[in-house]
């Protein structure tokens, strides 16, 4: 499949399917990625408010803040030791550090990181500066899929976390209603910035090589709204409201039976040391 970098570089790249994992990849995936993130459309590295679209994006932003963290505290039962890996501007860890989470931060846009250093988020430059079995929870908020060397991060996950600590990965899904009915247009493709394209059973495989099991698969209902309203721009080229909100409904009301959203939360527990 064929699919158009919309929002940045208009060039093409092809998703090649692995049918042993059940997932995509991005092809070719740029040497010079950075490129492909430096626009002002990229929302999640500001805190811009300049559209409509904007503000809705940051109200629902602030709003899912205290679910994550209800949704982390429903497995750890307390509160630990916090490592977001692309904390963008910084919010999520800044909500925690309020609830008296001890948090660490990773990001690599120097533009959203210092952002967040004026919320009091702390960082370190690179997951190897960290030390073995250090944090009780890991969270990667849509990140896993931009990450070029999977299998690198994901035993860089299993190295700094707990025995017994958690992994929680939010990723979309391919397998959706709103991918099917906006197919090359679908904004979570979202290429060459996501590298990858994950199903369930790819993210209980590649897991299951690190001794990380699956626990539980968690439903993003606002992202297919979000995501049919950046569809219908690169399809129609306008924001239809009420088309990408039926779009979005729809999706979510079939994922009731079918079990397969816009996006999912992944918690994985890491089961041996």
């Amino acid at each position: 499949m064929n699919i158009k970098d919309h929002s940045v570089s208009k060039e093409n790249f092809e998703l090649k399917y692995d049918s042993e994992y059940d997932l995509f990849q991005t092809h070719p995936a740029p040497e010079n990625l950075e490129q492909y993130y430096q626009s002002e459309d990229y929302i999640s590295h500001t805190d811009s408010k300049r559209s409509l679209f904007e503000k809705i994006y940051q109200l629902v932003k602030q709003h899912t803040l205290s679910h994550k963290q209800q949704l982390i505290l429903s497995y750890t039962k307390r509160k630990g030791k916090l490592l977001d890996i692309g904390a963008g501007t910084g919010d999520f860890l800044a909500f925690a550090k309020t609830k008296n989470w001890e948090v660490m931060g990773i990001e690599p846009s120097q533009k959203a990181k210092e952002l967040a250093r004026k919320k009091g988020v702390p960082f370190v430059e690179d997951s190897q500066e960290l030390s073995h079995n250090s944090f009780d929870v890991i969270t990667m908020w849509h990140v896993l899929e931009h990450v070029r060397d999977l299998d690198k991060q994901l035993s860089e996950l299993k190295r700094i976390c707990k025995p017994g600590g958690y992994v929680i990965i939010a990723v979309p899904n391919f397998k959706s209603y709103d991918a099917k009915y906006y197919k090359e247009f679908w904004a979570a493709y979202d290429v060459p910035r996501h590298i990858w394209h994950f199903s369930k059973t790819a993210i209980t495989k590649l897991f299951g090589q690190k001794e990380m099991k699956l626990q539980k698969v968690h439903p993003m209902y606002f992202d297919s709204f979000y995501v049919s309203l950046l569809s219908e721009k690169y399809k129609t080229g306008k924001m239809n409201f009420v088309r990408a909100f039926f779009v979005g409904l729809f999706s979510n009301l079939k994922g009731m039976t079918s079990k397969e959203f816009s996006s999912h939360i992944y918690v994985l527990k890491n089961t041996k040391n």
